[in-house]
């Protein structure tokens, strides 16, 4: 395990949403992204509860925004240095925003993301 302060990940998780291509970023829609300590699941490294932008109509106005929390303390324990906690971290973020866009874990599985 390796110990990354918050403050450190808050910076990584934000550092790899900076690295998705501008046009994705300007595609996403009402979500916020929010690092936690821990999952109320166990062995999550991240997840997103909303709305994909897939399913969103004509109905979809005034809800509260997507959400995507990533999950430090589970990162950090499946990682033996910061280089691996980067890595995980980058594609616990893409797996996550893939979600937003309306992309399940079967697809992300066959692309090789899950």
């Amino acid at each position: 395990m390796v110990d990354v302060p918050v403050a450190r990940f808050e910076q990584l998780v934000s550092d790899a949403l900076d690295s998705l291509p501008p046009e994705l970023g300007r595609l996403m829609r009402n979500v916020a992204v929010v690092v936690e300590d821990e999952p109320e699941e166990e062995g999550l490294f991240g997840l997103y509860e909303g709305v994909p932008l897939t399913e969103r109509g004509e109905w979809y106005a005034g809800v509260l925004p997507d959400r995507i929390s990533i999950y430090r303390v589970p990162i950090c324990r499946a990682c033996a240095t910061e280089a691996e906690v980067i890595e995980e971290v980058r594609i616990t973020v893409v797996h996550e925003v893939a979600h937003h866009f309306g992309i399940d874990d079967d697809r992300l599985d066959e692309l090789g993301w899950a």
